[in-house]
């Protein structure tokens, strides 16, 4: 390795905010034709070193090294003439632009002086198709595509800056199992053209299968660079966290038939989204949404919270009937709903504000006196979610924007918890998240169900389903299909239901 020159590498780099160190004294290089995954924590500095290495960021001290010449990186615009592109966690497409358009957003082709549109046209498709996506149209708007869309449709705007170095921040956290493929295929395809790839990633079964070397970073340091297969996935694990890992997930205690239900739904309808949906989750209960990515569940989660319009069938809340009508009547119902949204950058926080703004923005009512608010009721109610969740920040007035992706998942939690929810949705929540914080997330909704919440709990990931859930209802195709509970929920039987296959037809398929 030291006998090739690389692309990027960082001499003694450090970064501080004030008298906190996001990075220290870290040495670190990328090559040509490698990938090279970074791990480590929420809050680890894996954020700054990207950060730096794209020119978002100016390190405080050290030294970029570019392809053999030192030099400063000062906006992202010169990391990209130097060859180096960030696709990250948090989307930068414009929603009310066409595809087309935040593709060539950069570099537009011109004819004449002005923009080509033919060959804008012409080019999205190629950058389309080389990510496969060729089924979404140049000239729909982004905001119109699903969050697993629009990811791809950043990798291919990153694709279409010829990188030398690509840097890829959780970039399969929005995908479906189909794209995640792809994009091992195209990084595959990359590595094989000499392009150098930096994989953040909290997903270890990637990590496994894709990178070449991998280093761990812990409280801003760089604490061992390796070469696959010269760690086992405990070690690794135990670097990050700087502790054994012990029980991923809380021991779930034997299901009360006899509670009282909290949330009921009957016959819901939406569009072609959801069909003839019921269900029920009684309180103190932890239920899960499983199934294939985009077979309604996230469209169920938004109809009880009283997002969608038009809505068909019926829900009752602590055994009232309950208008789905916006999320006010769900917020102030009989018992009152809470939903941690699947986007935290764009539908749970508002970035520029405050922390303790973020934490206490849907829960204000709750603070109320005369015509103002009880501050230090506030104050305390904030506190009180700091530790309790164990959110990591510098102080209640800096942005939210500047807490690492796990702490900012908690202040959403936080945000919703305030408003003194009964029952709980919860969408996807740990989602880009390192293990050490996805288990905080785990213990919380266990405590949560035991003081007698009732928790409906969408993932994408089989694994935490089973380890969370007292029983789990896999949809396809906007209907519940199966439920599994006690024996029968297991990876196997998942993984059977989300493909729609009816048990004992596995070997005939």
């Amino acid at each position: 390795m030291s006998e090739r020159t690389p692309i990027l590498e960082m001499r003694g780099v450090s970064k501080r905010y004030g008298g906190i160190a996001a990075l220290s004294d870290v040495d670190f290089a990328a090559y040509p034709g490698e990938i090279h995954a970074v791990l480590g924590e929420n809050g680890a500095g894996k954020s700054t070193l990207i950060k730096i290495a794209s020119g978002v960021t100016d390190p405080s001290d050290g030294e970029l090294v570019v392809g053999g010449v030192a030099m400063r990186l000062r906006t992202p615009a010169e990391a990209t003439a130097a060859g180096i592109v960030c696709v990250f966690q948090e989307l930068s497409l414009l929603p009310d632009m066409t595809v087309a358009d935040n593709l060539s957003i950069a570099a537009p082709p011109k004819r004449g002086g002005l923009i080509d549109t033919r060959a804008q046209m012409a080019r999205a498709r190629k950058l389309l198709a080389r990510v496969g996506c060729e089924d979404v149209h140049p000239l729909e708007l982004v905001r119109n595509l699903p969050l697993s869309r629009r990811q791809m449709v950043e990798i291919a705007k990153a694709l279409g800056r010829e990188p030398k170095l690509l840097i890829l921040d959780e970039a399969t956290s929005a995908l479906t199992a189909e794209d995640v493929e792809r994009i091992y295929a195209i990084i595959r395809r990359l590595k094989s053209e000499g392009v150098g790839i930096l994989y953040v990633s909290h997903r270890m079964p990637e990590i496994e299968a894709l990178a070449d070397c991998a280093s761990v970073f812990r409280n801003g340091r760089r604490i061992e660079t390796f070469r696959k297969g010269e760690r086992t996935v405990g070690q690794i694990v135990h670097m990050m966290i700087g502790r054994e890992l012990t029980h991923q997930y809380p021991d779930t205690p034997v299901p009360r038939p006899d509670a009282p239900v909290a949330l009921k739904a009957r016959n819901l309808v939406w569009g072609r989204e959801l069909r003839d949906v019921s269900l029920e989750v009684r309180q103190g209960e932890i239920v899960g949404l499983g199934g294939l990515d985009g077979q309604g569940q996230r469209e169920l989660l938004l109809s009880l919270f009283g997002v969608l319009r038009g809505v068909g069938g019926t829900v009752e809340v602590g055994g009232r009937p309950m208008r789905l009508n916006g999320p006010r009547s769900a917020i102030r119902a009989e018992l009152p709903l809470a939903l941690i949204p699947e986007d935290r950058k764009t539908e749970g926080l508002m970035l520029p504000m405050s922390v303790g703004d973020n934490m206490s923005l849907a829960a204000l009512f709750r603070f109320k006196r005369g015509l103002g608010l009880d501050r230090r009721r506030e104050s305390a109610a904030i506190d009180a979610m700091v530790e309790r969740l164990r959110i990591k920040l510098p102080d209640l007035g800096a942005p939210v924007s500047t807490l690492s992706g796990g702490n900012q998942q908690k202040v959403v939690i936080a945000k919703w918890l305030m408003t003194g929810p009964g029952i709980v949705l919860l969408n996807d929540p740990t989602r880009g998240i390192d293990v050490g914080t996805k288990q905080e997330i785990y213990r919380l909704l266990r405590e949560l169900a035991a003081e007698g919440l009732a928790v409906l709990f969408y993932s994408t990931d089989y694994a935490e389903l089973i380890g969370c859930c007292d029983r789990v209802l896999v949809m396809y195709g906007g209907a519940v299909t199966r439920e599994l509970a006690g024996a029968d929920l297991t990876e196997h039987a998942m993984v059977s239901a989300a493909l729609d296959v009816v048990p004992g037809e596995e070997r005939a398929a």
